[in-house]
């Protein structure tokens, strides 16, 4: 796993900029009570509220969703020496294999990377499971290839939802339940972490964007864990996008409508699928296409996102859709503006210039 090349902007993150508890935490508010910022083209970003949405796209525009829904993927282990580590149970990958992260436990309930070297170790899980531990993932510190040995006969979504809990960083102040963590489109389980785009979208949303005339449609991918560390390229991850959605994503575009993505994880998806013509094919299996501005994203026009840290390999992804300028203002704007970063915070909607 190598490094990706530095960020396409720069921009220094006040940590008082993240959302510590989701918004409906608030007497009285929903998931959409969030802001939105609109980078449409390369005009000047404007400032909406998520409900919003609807007036900022057009009649015959696609919004493409991620339909996984999150596990409760945190679990609590013992190691070899009766000590307690935290595993985040991230990506299922061929072989019968899967992407653990092994974490040290805080006096305050959170975790932070464990650096320690385990490999080979055999980890017991609350529960009944036994992970054992191959080796580190190449280039990084603090992944592993592991072997997940439980009761088959159970789920595993299953056997997380009894024994696990949602993974939580530290600012984040408390556990909250796993229906925080899931989004109004989710329904096939398997992200370590909720694709946290949809999250601001409702039932109510949903019928205001029909009305006006937006499609939906859906497609999978699981997410792993979050790249936390700098420069960290992306890891293969489970997708699968249906034929019914690769037949609405072409039938848009050549009724000149938008294909807009709902989070970044629906933009590595359609590029998995995408020909030399620009055409989607339906499609299953392991992704690791890495989406720069070298590569570009020709299957969409425009993206809804979550605010990424400054070193985040999302940005590469984001300056392949943004002009270099425009991005760089939303994000300044963002931080003057003091919106909300991570999986519980405000969105921003990019799209590309009409043609």
């Amino acid at each position: 796993m190598t490094a990706l090349r530095t960020p396409p902007i720069h921009f220094q993150l006040d940590s008082e900029l993240s959302a510590r508890e989701p918004v409906e935490a608030t007497p009285g508010a929903t998931r959409s009570d969030v802001r939105l910022m609109a980078s449409i083209g390369s005009n000047d970003p404007t400032h909406h509220m998520f409900s919003e949405l609807p007036a900022l796209l057009d009649p015959g525009d696609l919004l493409v969703v991620n339909d996984s829904t999150a596990m409760a993927a945190a679990l609590d282990a013992i190691d070899s020496r009766g000590r307690p580590v935290r595993i985040h149970v991230s990506t299922e990958l061929p072989a019968s294999v899967w992407l653990v992260e092994a974490r040290c436990l805080r006096e305050d309930g959170t975790t932070s990377p464990d650096p320690t070297d385990r490999s080979g170790e055999r980890l017991d899980v609350v529960g009944g499971m036994a992970i054992d531990l191959l080796h580190r993932l190449d280039g990084s510190q603090r992944l592993w290839i592991a072997h997940l040995d439980w009761d088959r006969s159970t789920p595993l979504a299953s056997f997380l939802a009894a024994h696990g809990r949602p993974i939580r960083y530290d600012y984040v102040r408390r556990d909250w339940p796993l229906d925080t963590y899931r989004t109004v489109f989710g329904r096939r389980p398997g992200s370590a972490e909720m694709p946290s785009a949809s999250r601001p979208f409702t039932k109510s949303t949903v019928v205001d964007l029909v009305a006006a005339g937006v499609h939906l449609a859906p497609l999978t991918l699981h997410t792993g864990v979050s790249s936390l560390e700098a420069h960290e390229t992306p890891y293969p991850e489970r997708f699968e996008v249906p034929a019914a959605t690769a037949r609405l994503v072409n039938h848009t575009r050549r009724d000149g409508g938008r294909v807009i993505a709902i989070g970044t994880t629906v933009v590595r998806a359609l590029e998995s699928v995408v020909d030399d013509r620009g055409e989607i094919h339906p499609g299953a299996g392991w992704t690791d296409v890495i989406v720069t501005p070298e590569r570009s994203a020709v299957s969409v026009d425009g993206l809804l996102t979550g605010w990424h840290e400054p070193e985040a390999s999302h940005l590469q992804m984001l300056a392949a859709i943004a002009a270099p300028d425009a991005l760089q203002a939303a994000y300044d704007g963002a931080v003057d503006a003091r919106y909300r970063w991570h999986e519980f915070g405000d969105v921003h909607l990019i799209t590309r210039d009409n043609p």
